[in-house]
């Protein structure tokens, strides 16, 4: 017996699950993995596992758009914040987390919840009627995603996904790299030394460079004209735009000064703590379509990489969404079968703390329709508002493409402005806003 049915154990299915279940509504909770089934990107059977990177990005809630979300999420009862928070890992001013920790406390957490229950099946198509949420993400299971298809009567949209290599951190030559973040900046449990620098002359750069274009790469042909995130593209796709591309994008020596030389690199390849023993490291920026054999004889060719042991290549796959400006209404239903709410990486957000919000948002939506409520939406001022209005018809269906928070989706601040200022004027506004939106909703960060 339950109330809802959420499809979908990732980020935003788990946090809807506990937004629900905190406001005593039965929640089954139904995740293919662990029945038999995987995806070609996940690695357990866990909740809210982390695929891609392990960074939750920026946690700076005074200048920064996704760190004033993380701060909304937190006032809201967040599980994926409180989780994060509590396995973070050093990551300057950014929230990065123990990926392994952080899905077996999610999992801990939902499990033992008296209002959960995890079922461990693959559901193949949307149900006919009842409450439900789907938030199975950008990997969902082809007969799930053919019933998706046939409900919205729209082609289903997808791009190229990629995820970066993780490095044993014992196999790094210290003698050559040397941790310090960009510019000595100290985040909240940081040390201004939080990364991994692997320094590149530029002889080194360019060789690297050439060796990177020819490579040998891992083709879908089926799939050969799917544009990629911009957000999450592979260093080879990168490296083909320009041979100055990459030094001024993930390889950018300004701010990192040498203790060999004293000088900033021409280039230099950054690694950032993965796990909470400080064992696992990944490659900053470093998505990747080489074949596996290719990415380790290129990598190795980093200097301090020489001798690296690799936990995890990187790979892609496939990630698929709606066109949610078009297809649902302002409280994330689909409007031609309002009893279905979508929510996460499908609806087209883009990012680990973008899905969860809008799982929150789903979680807190139908809440309330169950209890015979109304909530209001956050107002557009609030990073919740400004990313569901991006989602539920701000942003032009027809070019819809994933998007993560940022200030270009606020309402612009009127009248002329310092850029210095701007950005503490969007979150001071923010925060004014949401207090308002709670005042008025009767919301809490206990309710």
């Amino acid at each position: 017996m339950h109330d809802i049915h959420i499809i979908g154990g990732g980020l935003a299915g788990s946090e809807a699950a506990w937004q629900l279940a905190n406001k005593g509504f039965r929640v089954r909770l139904s995740e293919m993995r662990g029945s038999g089934t995987m995806t070609p990107a996940h690695q357990t059977d866990g909740l809210a596992e982390l695929v891609c990177s392990n960074s939750f990005r920026s946690d700076d809630a005074q200048n920064n758009a996704v760190g004033l979300l993380h701060q909304e999420m937190r006032d809201l009862g967040s599980l994926i914040m409180a989780e994060g928070d509590r396995h973070k890992v050093p990551a300057g001013s950014a929230l990065a987390v123990d990926r392994d920790g952080f899905s077996a406390g999610v999992t801990a957490a939902l499990a033992a919840h008296p209002n959960i229950e995890i079922v461990r099946e693959r559901v193949d198509a949307l149900p006919e009627a009842g409450p439900t949420i789907v938030a199975t993400g950008p990997l969902t299971a082809p007969g799930l995603a053919e019933s998706i298809g046939t409900a919205t009567g729209k082609d289903q949209l997808a791009f190229f996904d990629a995820i970066a290599p993780i490095v044993h951190r014992e196999s790094i030559d210290m003698e050559t790299a040397w941790f310090q973040s960009r510019w000595n900046k100290v985040g909240p449990g940081g040390t201004g030394k939080d990364y991994i620098n692997c320094p590149m002359t530029k002889e080194q750069y360019l060789a690297f460079h050439a060796a990177l274009l020819a490579g040998e790469k891992t083709e879908f042909r089926e799939w050969e004209n799917v544009p990629y995130f911009e957000g999450c593209m592979p260093v080879e796709v990168m490296a083909e735009r320009g041979v100055d591309t990459l030094r001024f994008g993930p390889m950018k020596g300004v701010g990192l000064d040498d203790p060999r030389t004293g000088r900033w690199p021409y280039a230099v390849v950054q690694l950032r703590q993965d796990n909470a023993s400080g064992t696992l490291w990944n490659m900053v920026g470093f998505q990747t379509k080489l074949k596996y054999a290719e990415q380790v004889a290129l990598f190795r060719t980093i200097p301090g990489l020489e001798k690296a042991e690799f936990a995890r290549l990187g790979g892609l796959h496939r990630n698929t969404f709606i066109k949610s400006p078009e297809l649902l209404d302002g409280e994330l239903r689909l409007k031609n079968a309002p009893h279905i709410r979508f929510a996460g990486q499908i609806t087209g957000c883009e990012g680990y703390v973008e899905s969860s919000a809008i799982g929150l948002l789903a979680g807190r939506f139908a809440a309330a329709e169950l209890a015979g409520e109304a909530l209001a939406p956050p107002p557009r001022e609030m990073a919740l508002g400004a990313l569901l209005s991006h989602i539920t018809g701000e942003a032009e269906a027809e070019t819809y493409q994933p998007m993560n928070v940022n200030f270009g989706l606020f309402p612009p601040i009127p009248g002329k402005t310092k850029k210095a200022d701007r950005k503490q004027m969007y979150t001071g506004r923010a925060r004014e806003a949401m207090q308002g939106w709670m005042a008025q909703s009767s919301l809490s960060p206990a309710s």
